[in-house]
């Protein structure tokens, strides 16, 4: 990968590393920020904070499991929406994270609540479950020691699995670096998943994902971008590049933030649901 616009509207859009600081700082000096910085940063730039329903939190939980693609111990995020108990049989929406979040912050930000509120407004019941896959954007380190890719699609299903949850039924739901992860896995395993949400996917990061790619038709697809967002001319473009038009595109007030990733989580999670 090269560098493209050093400093330019790309390096402002933190919330998925992707293509921003990669092609401000990051990929120019050889040296990535860590997550730390890249989270203060985040937050002085992109208040206010977001909006988080009030609807109750069903069962959430946070353990740390072993991934040997990763070869190290990762945290598991999973939520169950409220009223259902531990979630046994049912289906699950996969989340990929941007580069300043963790599953750690999953909770935080409010993901167990929008998924309540989903399921109250009439979306199908499903889980949630996030691991964490670092800053690689989930894509397998060249070095071979490390790739979250391969976390996703061959250790994630036997740990649902084994909670009890259907991992025959799986969707995927990322942002900005995340966003480009799940279109990704839709890319990689063909029809694996049965829905795919993309907010503010940082498709410029890499040639990789290609809009030519039949795969991505293959599945349910949503993209949803905030037309001030930094990335919006790249996710508009790659859009129109697609073989077959997306089922939801959503181009909206917003920037590349949570609080405007909040604003489209309850639709998401509506077509999500329907999808599973």
């Amino acid at each position: 990968m090269t560098a493209r616009r050093t400093m330019t509207r790309r390096s402002l859009a933190l919330g998925g590393l992707g293509g921003v600081m990669a092609a401000g700082v990051g990929v120019v000096t050889g040296v990535l920020p860590g997550r730390a910085e890249l989270k203060s940063q985040y937050h002085d730039w992109f208040s206010p904070h977001p909006h988080i329903p009030k609807a109750p939190e069903g069962e959430i939980k946070l353990v740390q499991v072993y991934s040997h693609a990763r070869g190290q111990k990762v945290d598991l995020f999973t939520a169950v929406p409220h009223g259902h108990g531990d979630g046994a049989g049912l289906p699950v929406c996969m989340v990929l994270h941007g580069a300043t979040a963790t599953p750690a912050d999953y909770q935080r930000f409010g993901l167990g609540r929008f998924l309540t509120a989903a399921v109250h407004r009439g979306a199908p019941p499903f889980v949630l479950a996030g691991a964490d896959g670092g800053l690689l954007w989930w894509e397998p380190d060249p070095s071979g020691s490390d790739n979250p890719q391969r976390m996703m699609t061959d250790e994630m299903p036997q740990w649902l699995a084994t909670r009890g949850f259907d991992s025959t039924r799986l969707a995927g739901r990322g942002w900005s670096m995340g966003g480009y992860g799940v279109l990704r896995l839709a890319e990689v395993r063909p029809g694996w998943l049965r829905a795919v949400a993309a907010f503010s996917p940082d498709v410029a990061y890499s040639s990789r994902v290609s809009a030519a790619d039949a795969a991505l038709s293959k599945r349910p697809l949503g993209v949803w971008c905030g037309r001030s967002d930094p990335l919006f001319d790249d996710v508009r473009t790659f859009v129109s590049a697609l073989p077959q038009r997306p089922q939801i595109v959503a181009y909206g007030p917003g920037a590349h933030t949570r609080a405007y990733w909040d604003s489209v989580t309850l639709p998401a999670y509506a077509f999500i649901g329907a999808a599973l």
